[in-house]
C-alpha cells in the first residue's frame, strides 16, 4: 500500500428495519449483527463493523448503526467518526421517526458527505419509487444531503449494488485525507478480554498513527500502556493510520479500568476536562426551550455523560437559536477545540441540539459579562484569534502546549505563528511564544525596574 493511500469510514443511518444491515452484508459479505440477541430479534442493538474492499485494493471501514429509538445512544457512539453516510430509506415506508432524528444528528455533527439509498426496490413499482424519492428529497431540503446522489437498490437480489459501490468510490476519492501526522486519537467503542492475550480495544483512528510497540495513554483512567498488537479490519498490521478501523491489544491494562468513551492517545497530549465553552444550536423541533443549568445527556465521540448547560447571556434559549455557553460535565471526558457533540433532553430522551467546542479548558465564567462574550466571540472567529488569546492567558507558551490546547497539528500551528509574527501579533523568545503586547509589557517593566534601581543606586 502506498504512503499516499487515504483511509475513510462509511456509516449507515436510518429507521429500524429499513435494511441497513442487509445492505452492508451485500456490500461487504459481513453480517454486522454479531450479538445473539440481534440475530434472534432481527434488529441491530449495538454498533456493527465491516471492511469494504475498494477497486484499488484498499479498504474502507463500515460502521453499521442501530436504527431503533431505544438504541440511539449506541448509534451516537459510532456515527461521529465517519466521512460518508448512507442514509437508508425503505421505499415501502418512506421517511419515519428515526430517519428524521438520524438526519438531525448527521446535520449537527456536520458529516461531510452522504448518499441516499432507497432499499427494497424490488417490492414496488418504479412510479412508487419516484414518489418516495420526492418525499425524501423534501425532508432533505436545506440539509447537507439536499443534493446527495440517490441509489435505488434491492439488497436481497443485488439490484443497484454495483451502482452504489461506484458512487461510494467516487465520493471517497473526493474526500480529503485524515490528519496522519497529528496526535494519536482513538475513541474506544468496544473493549473485551481474550484469554491469553489480555485487553483488546477497538475504535476508529481519528488522527495520527499507532505502531506495534508504541506507548499510548488511555484516558480515563490516564494509564500509560504498551501496544502489544495492532489489527486493521481484523488483519494483523505493523501500523494503523488515521481513518482506519483499528483493534489494539494493550499490555498491562485491565478491562475493568476502561469503558466505551475512553480515548487511546499520544501520551501527555490530551487532558480530561469537566467543563468547556461551546457554540450550541437548539433545533427547531426541540420540544421546549433550554433553560439555564438545564441537565442534558451529552454525546461526544464514543462517550456519553450528563451535563448542565450554563447559558451566559440569557436565562432561556429558544428553539432554533444558536448561542455561546459553558457546559459543565458530571464526569470528565477528553475534549478538544472544534470537537462536535450532540445534546439530548434529560427525560424523555430525544435529540434537541448539538454544538462545537470553542475552548476545551476555560476558567469558570461569570454570567452577563460583556468581556466574557467578546472573548468567546473572538476565540470562535478563527484559529489565529484562538492562539493569540491563549498566549495572552497563559503568558509564555511552548509549541507542544499550543498543540494540546488548540487541537491543531504542529505544521498548522507553526504556519499560523509565523503569519501572526509577520503581522506583529506574536513574538518568539527562545523555544516559547508570547503575544507582542505581553512582550512589550515585560520590556516596560524590565526598563522601569532597571531605571528605578539605577536611581536608587547611582
Amino acid at each position: 500500500m502506498s504512503a499516499s493511500t487515504r483511509y475513510h469510514i462509511i456509516g449507515t443511518a436510518g429507521h429500524v428495519d429499513h435494511g441497513k444491515t442487509v445492505l452492508i452484508n451485500k456490500l461487504t459479505g459481513i453480517n454486522t449483527d454479531r450479538l445473539k440477541e440481534e440475530q434472534e430479534r432481527g434488529i441491530s442493538i449495538d454498533l456493527g463493523f465491516a471492511p469494504f474492499k475498494l477497486s484499488d485494493g484498499s479498504m474502507a471501514g463500515v460502521v453499521d448503526v442501530p436504527g431503533h429509538e431505544k438504541f440511539i445512544h449506541n448509534m451516537l457512539s459510532g456515527i461521529g467518526g465517519i466521512d460518508l453516510v448512507l442514509l437508508v430509506v425503505d421505499v415501502n415506508e418512506g421517511v419515519m421517526q428515526q430517519t428524521r432524528e438520524h438526519l438531525q444528528i448527521l446535520q449537527l455533527l456536520q458529516i461531510p458527505r452522504g448518499i441516499l439509498v432507497l432499499t427494497k426496490c424490488d417490492l414496488v413499482e418504479e412510479d412508487w419509487i419516484d414518489i418516495v424519492e420526492e418525499e425524501v428529497r423534501e425532508t432533505l431540503a436545506g440539509t447537507f444531503l439536499e443534493k446527495a446522489p440517490c441509489c435505488r437498490v434491492s439488497a436481497l437480489h443485488g439490484d443497484g449494488i454495483a451502482e452504489l459501490k461506484q458512487t461510494i468510490e467516487e465520493i471517497l476519492d473526493e474526500l480529503p485525507p485524515r490528519d496522519e501526522d497529528g496526535p494519536t486519537r482513538l475513541p474506544i467503542d468496544r473493549h473485551f478480554t481474550i484469554s491469553g492475550f489480555g485487553t483488546v480495544v477497538t475504535g476508529t483512528l481519528l488522527s495520527g498513527r499507532i505502531k506495534v510497540g508504541d506507548t499510548v495513554e488511555v484516558l480515563p483512567p490516564g494509564e500509560t500502556v504498551r501496544v502489544r498488537e495492532v489489527q486493521v479490519h481484523g488483519e494483523k498490521a505493523e501500523v494503523a493510520r488515521a481513518g482506519q478501523r483499528v483493534a489494539l491489544n494493550l499490555a498491562g491494562l485491565e478491562r475493568s479500568d476502561i469503558m466505551r468513551g475512553a480515548v487511546v492517545a499520544t501520551p501527555g497530549f490530551f487532558t480530561q476536562t469537566e467543563r468547556f465553552d461551546a457554540r450550541i444550536n437548539l433545533i427547531k423541533e426541540a420540544p421546549r426551550p433550554l433553560k439555564f443549568r438545564d441537565p442534558v445527556h451529552l454525546h461526544m465521540g464514543t462517550a456519553k455523560v450528563t451535563a448542565r448547560v450554563a447559558l451566559l447571556d440569557r436565562d432561556e434559549m429558544k428553539q432554533g437559536e444558536s448561542v455561546l455557553a459553558q457546559i459543565h460535565l458530571d464526569s470528565p471526558l477528553v475534549a478538544h477545540r472544534q470537537d462536535r457533540f450532540i445534546i439530548r433532553s434529560y427525560s424523555p430522551m430525544t435529540t434537541i441540539g448539538g454544538g462545537q467546542i470553542i475552548d476545551p479548558a476555560p476558567a469558570k465564567h461569570k454570567r452577563y459579562r460583556d468581556d466574557v462574550m467578546k472573548a468567546l466571540t473572538e476565540l470562535e472567529s478563527g484559529e489565529g484569534s484562538f492562539i493569540v488569546q491563549k498566549l495572552a492567558e497563559l503568558g509564555c507558551v511552548k509549541l507542544k502546549e499550543l498543540e494540546q490546547t488548540s487541537g491543531l497539528g504542529r505544521e498548522r500551528i507553526t504556519a499560523l505563528l509565523e503569519n501572526l509574527a509577520a503581522a506583529d501579533q506574536v513574538s518568539r523568545i527562545g523555544d516559547q511564544w508570547v503575544t507582542v503586547e505581553t512582550a512589550r509589557a515585560w520590556q516596560r517593566v524590565l526598563i522601569e525596574t532597571v531605571e528605578s534601581y539605577h536611581r536608587e543606586n547611582p
